[in-house]
């Protein structure tokens, strides 16, 4: 395929050639700069989705940091360019393959393949230093020059893209790219440098077994629900130290997996010394550059991995803006590496995953405390009395049926109320929880030794009553209670389908803040926004379940199941802010 007149045109000073690649992340052409007689690479970014201003603004910025980033295992880009409907990024041109491309052909040793895993991972701690994480590392992207050196393509590409697309399809792929995609990028989570860290263990997984983590043969879904909520199957036929630094790499949750690339990279480094002896990097043929202090001291000081608390993390800083991507440069990791005497052994830096760890203690007791406090709530609306008590005459009937037992009648029709006396006028008010729901009045008629009453509701309280509850009725200076039920289906009622109805309402705002939260926002007035939509859940739980149960609802432990919510949704949004602040934004070091 040639290329299309709109992109000729917008690169004069270019010779465009024909395509050389598609994607979900745009179309590739080959081109020669004019002047310079240099060969690049030209990336269409895809119209339909940067055909918005907020997408192709974010991308205008995004392109500026790429040109940026100056490193030996990163594609540099020299020029973007924007007219009009195109989006065009100018960049290195590399024609030694990719890693895909070889690890399917020949194939890699063992070697070779934690050799171009230490470049990879070299170009990501750049980049993750420069404020740009990557979101889509796959061995498609990783791509060798004539002289052997691999470099990482389309940073910060695919979260441009996500942008404006769903994350699932663009143009027929998947933007993330299930194969390799980590737990929190699938799920919409804050994104940190361990989300290219989790695709970076993925790639190497693959090419030191020749197979995936998960199971590749049930689809894309499958494939990240399987990232999601399953753990990956072993490392197969790995010797045990590269194995373990790999397997460390793939873990879901955050605190046990690598935070940032150089911490990976240091101990992979020291494990395939261990594995393969001395000297490895150089007997691998693959070049790798720039290597930083601590990998180096690996490559040098053959170890194992070790505790996962040393890890430490470049927290993702969202700048100003609602749709920033960047991460904030960062200073050199201080955590522990292989071979510096800190490898959590007691040694005078094993003390510092501390912090860590007691933020990890004091989240799991706020959790343990919202859950005692959700169990109080469930029991409480479990043990609601069926009927309260109350003092009736035995001669007062409602229709046919004595009051002194709870009383079933149908609030559409009028009531007929029957006793002994000559009251006067008679007045009947239902209740629950002591609030108001209906009343009617009228004279008495005398009948016989006693009197008769013909009580009309308000049409609308056969739509407000449901399941039990408590009957007033006045007879002159006399005041008597008892049960009343009603013949209509619990859910036929505001106070059963409004109940369950406010119920999930407040179950669903809940989880819209926490979710909030957890994608490393700010949910203002959290500190009572959750208190109070867990009381609103705890007091409307209960009535739902009281009146489902035909309960007459009990003030005493509807007040106690409305506190219990709110101090269950509380401690719930207190872990979850806590659980951000030590996992989304703790700091690399002291």
């Amino acid at each position: 395929m040639s290329a299309p007149a709109e992109l000729v045109a917008a690169l004069p000073q270019y010779d465009i050639g024909a395509e050389i690649g598609e994607g979900g992340m745009g179309v590739v052409f080959a081109g020669t700069h004019r002047t310079l007689g240099r060969s690049v690479a030209i990336k269409q970014l895809p119209w339909d989705v940067l055909n918005h201003q907020a997408s192709s603004e974010l991308f205008d910025r995004e392109a500026r940091v790429l040109a940026s980033l100056d490193h030996p295992h990163i594609v540099p880009v020299y020029d973007y360019v924007r007219t009009g409907r195109e989006h065009l990024l100018v960049m290195e041109r590399l024609d030694g393959g990719t890693v895909h491309s070889r690890f399917h052909g020949g194939g890699v040793s063992g070697e070779q393949a934690c050799a171009i895993g230490l470049a990879m991972l070299a170009g990501l701690h750049a980049a993750h230093r420069a404020g740009v994480l990557h979101l889509d590392v796959k061995p498609r992207n990783l791509l060798f020059n004539l002289q052997g050196v691999v470099k990482v393509a389309d940073f910060g590409i695919a979260r441009v893209i996500s942008e404006g697309a769903t994350l699932v399809t663009h143009g027929g792929e998947i933007l993330g790219t299930p194969a390799y995609i980590a737990p929190e990028q699938a799920m919409g989570n804050a994104l940190s440098p361990a989300a290219d860290v989790y695709a970076a263990g993925t790639v190497l997984y693959e090419l030191l077994s020749r197979q995936l983590p998960f199971d590749n043969t049930r689809g894309a879904i499958s494939m990240m629900r399987q990232h999601m909520f399953t753990d990956p199957r072993p490392i197969a036929g790995v010797p045990m130290p590269i194995a373990g630094v790999i397997m460390r790499s793939l873990a879901r949750e955050l605190d046990a997996r690598y935070r940032e690339a150089e911490s990976f990279a240091a101990d992979l480094a020291g494990a395939a010394t261990a594995v393969y002896g001395p000297g490895w990097l150089e007997r691998s043929g693959v070049p790798v550059l720039h290597l930083t202090p601590r990998v180096i001291a690996g490559l040098n000081s053959p170890t194992a991995p070790g505790p996962p608390g040393e890890a430490r993390t470049r927290p993702v800083q969202r700048p100003p803006g609602p749709n920033a991507t960047l991460v904030a440069p960062s200073g050199p990791d201080t955590g522990p590496g292989p071979g510096d005497g800190r490898t959590g052994d007691g040694g005078p830096e094993s003390g510092r995953t501390g912090e860590g760890s007691g933020s990890n203690a004091a989240v799991l007791w706020l959790r343990l405390a919202a859950a005692a406090a959700a169990i109080v709530l469930v029991v409480l609306a479990l043990l609601n009395p069926e009927q309260l008590p109350h003092q009736a005459s035995p001669t007062l009937n409602l229709g046919a049926q004595p009051v002194t037992v709870p009383v079933e009648v149908d609030l559409s029709k009028p009531l007929t109320l029957t006793g002994t006396g000559n009251p006067g006028r008679v007045a009947l008010t239902l209740s629950a929880a002591g609030i108001p729901l209906g009343s009617a009045e009228t004279e008495a008629k005398a009948a016989g030794n006693g009197f008769t009453a013909q009580l009309t509701l308000p049409a609308i309280a056969r739509w407000v009553v449901g399941g039990a509850v408590t009957a007033t009725v006045q007879t002159g200076p006399v005041t008597q209670t008892f049960t009343l039920l009603t013949s209509q289906h619990p859910l036929a009622s505001a106070m059963g389908a409004g109940s369950l109805i406010l119920a999930l309402f407040a179950l669903a705002y809940l989880e819209s803040g926490l979710r909030t939260i957890r994608n490393g926002h700010r949910w203002r007035g959290a500190s009572v926004g959750g208190p109070v939509l867990g009381l609103l859940f705890g007091a409307v739980a209960w009535l739902c379940v009281s009146v489902l149960r035909v309960h007459e609802p009990a003030p005493g432990f509807g007040a106690g199941c409305a506190v219990a919510g709110a101090v269950a949704a509380g401690l719930v949004v207190a872990a979850a802010r806590r659980r951000a602040s030590t996992v989304v934004s703790r700091p690399s070091g002291r």
